[in-house]
């Protein structure tokens, strides 16, 4: 059955981009709703925006969301790697700015969060996306792909220059907790050149090494601190992938695998899955099919003890 938070949840702190502040409340909604975000701040134009594919209007360094007024919401994959996570499948998000809190920069404070107020079951079957052939999108040396598979499956391979990053690669099903156990502590991550263009360009604002997030230069982590997990990058990165195709609108089973792709990767790969008619179906979820997608057999102590 689809689900929904037991009772809402307020999340503050600064933007990773833009530096401004914003509170968050995640509130519960009714079966059918999908996930929306409200601007409490917008005034005289549509608040309203999906959290979904169509909507992303930019995904540049960072997910953003927008509706045909202009209104907007940026930095989103993080909680919606929690929402997905923890099996949340409706919910309203009001947020009285334009970027969600980077928090700590992992989505284990979302999943707490959410996992303290509980999981509501609503009186309505749950249907998934079962991807039915392969589809693949490129960009360079870069790769994102969807194939058949009974499970979501996470597969993500990273390679930098820096030696403290290097090459990385792991792959793993998002069922029986894995997300929350294995992936929802896992920090947002750049190099030091990265953090010094962006700022110069009027990003990264909000970004603190150490407290939200994990900075390397060459072979060195500058982050006091360190790293929480060795290969802490890539399970970002799979994190991402999992906010990022939460946009589908309902679970995906499938395996995604990830060659140096990002968020704009992710959503061009969910538009040409959607495109094709052939490429997957929609399908009720059994209780056998449930226990193979995020948030099934879970608890909170499944979450990582930094949140």
């Amino acid at each position: 059955m689809q689900t929904t938070i037991r009772s809402s949840v307020t999340f503050a702190g600064v933007g990773l981009h833009s530096g401004l502040r914003a509170r968050m409340t995640i509130l519960p909604a009714s079966a059918e709703y999908g996930i929306w975000f409200r601007r409490t701040d917008v005034i005289g134009r549509d608040a309203m925006v999906q959290a979904h594919w169509a909507a992303v209007s930019d995904a540049t360094l960072c997910t953003l969301i927008s509706n045909s007024a202009g209104t907007s919401v940026s930095t989103i994959e993080h909680v919606m790697a929690a929402l997905a996570g923890c099996g949340i499948h409706n919910a309203l998000i009001e947020i009285d700015g334009p970027e969600v809190p980077i928090l700590d920069g992992s989505s284990a404070p979302f999943a707490s969060g959410i996992m303290a107020r509980g999981v509501r079951v609503l009186d309505a079957p749950l249907r998934c996306f079962e991807v039915l052939k392969p589809v693949e999108v490129t960009h360079g040396d870069a790769v994102a792909r969807l194939e058949p598979s009974d499970t979501l499956e996470i597969e993500f391979e990273i390679d930098f220059t820096d030696a403290a990053i290097g090459h990385q690669q792991k792959r793993m099903s998002m069922a029986n907790g894995a997300f929350l156990r294995e992936l929802s502590d896992c920090r947002t991550f750049c190099r030091q050149a990265d953090v010094d263009a962006m700022r110069a360009s009027g990003r990264a604002l909000g970004g603190n090494p150490g407290e939200n997030a994990v900075v390397f230069d060459g072979d060195r982590v500058v982050s006091p601190g360190g790293l929480r997990r060795a290969d802490e990058p890539v399970r970002h990165k799979m994190l991402d992938a999992l906010g990022d195709l939460a946009l589908a609108g309902a679970p995906v089973l499938g395996r995604y695998t990830g060659v140096r792709a990002g968020h704009a990767m992710t959503n061009r790969l969910l538009r040409a899955l959607f495109a094709d008619p052939s490429a997957y179906r929609i399908v009720d979820c059994d209780a056998a099919t449930r226990r193979r997608l995020p948030g099934s057999d879970i608890n909170r102590a499944d979450i990582p003890a930094v949140a």
